[in-house]
């Protein structure tokens, strides 16, 4: 079987016995282990990935090898409304019952198709799999936990160099049809001036406050050392490039807030706006219907979300959110042997 053999580019809907069986095996996981950050699961997630339909794992591998677009859709996912309960109030409620933990597994198990899950010790208190939903108290602030201040386009933590090869998006809920946003650059549209100064390091990035300790529950002085690395990058500054890899099949690192160009460099504000708005005319809207499970190429695409009124009752909008590595050892300097998935 060939990629022609799929039925779109970017979105494969799993069939009635391939959604069933696709959910028994997550629900079968879920009862062998405590947490999708289980140790002894996540050795294991591999060979019980092996297990998901033949079709999933063919799109899968296609995508992971550039045969698709930068981002694809895998959906058809069934989501028991009543199981899940409501939509939490906030990620760091820790007395919460994960009644979701299926959709974490599968969530891992597609991970581990296409790499190496892993997360942050600098976000959402080190939970390997993340939650997005909308919390009151940030409604007015640039996360994914926002709700009336816009998302811009954003390479997902473009400014640390151990991000995420891919992230995966679970839709558990999603009332209001909200959707994720996507684009993707054709910079062969680019003059070859911009293009020359993208390539150089020439811009500056900052992280965004999620992996700030404020952000996050910081009890102890051990609890303040995983910021570390973090408060490094923001003091260095040291400029990085837009675009790196092939000139032809340029990859990206971009964050149309948390970027900027060297102060006084005309140039790299000149191709900087180029960019951007290359960007922005490419921008298009990714359904998530409750049960879409969306993959985006982090080195290919940026996304972004629009705003929309939180409802704070328990039927707000709600993704799971994981990240993948190609390579889980680059970033070893940066882990710990007591949290050897988490960077920071």
């Amino acid at each position: 079987m060939t990629i022609t053999d799929t039925t779109s580019r970017t979105r494969l809907v799993l069939t009635p016995d391939e959604a069933h069986r696709t959910a028994e095996l997550a629900m079968e996981v879920a009862g062998r282990y405590r947490a999708a950050d289980d140790p002894e699961f996540l050795q294991e997630a591999p060979l019980l990935a092996a297990r998901l339909p033949e079709r999933v794992q063919r799109f899968l591998r296609a995508f992971c090898l550039d045969q698709l677009e930068g981002h694809c859709v895998i959906g058809g996912h069934p989501v028991d409304d009543s199981r899940i309960g409501r939509t939490p109030s906030h990620w760091n409620d820790e007395t919460r019952t994960h009644h979701e933990l299926p959709e974490e597994i599968l969530l891992v198990l597609y991970a581990a198709l296409t790499g190496e899950p892993f997360g942050w010790a600098t976000q959402q208190n080190g939970h390997l799999v993340n939650d997005v939903f909308p919390i009151r108290q940030y409604e007015h602030q640039l996360l994914g936990t926002g709700s009336k201040k816009a998302l811009t386009l954003h390479t997902e933590d473009a400014f640390h160099p151990y991000r995420a090869d891919y992230i995966v998006l679970a839709s558990l809920r999603n009332p209001d049809a909200v959707p994720v946003v996507v684009a993707e650059a054709d910079c062969a549209q680019l003059s070859a001036a911009d293009l020359d100064v993208l390539f150089a390091d020439r811009f500056h990035l900052v992280p965004d406050s999620s992996h700030l300790p404020k952000n996050n529950t910081v009890l102890s002085e051990a609890d303040r050392q995983v910021f570390t690395s973090i408060e490094k990058i923001i003091n260095d500054r040291q400029p990085v490039s837009v675009l790196f890899g092939s000139r032809r099949d340029p990859l990206l690192r971009f964050d149309a807030t948390h970027m900027t160009p060297v102060e006084g460099d005309r140039e790299a504000a000149r191709a900087f706006t180029a960019i951007s708005e290359l960007l922005e005319r490419s921008r298009r809207p990714c359904a998530l219907a409750p049960g879409d499970f969306v993959f985006l190429n982090n080195h290919r695409v940026v996304h972004a979300r629009s705003t929309f009124t939180a409802r704070y009752d328990g039927t707000d909008r709600w993704l799971k959110r994981i990240n993948i590595t190609h390579d889980l050892r680059k970033s070893a300097d940066l882990r710990r042997p007591a949290t050897p998935r988490l960077i920071g």
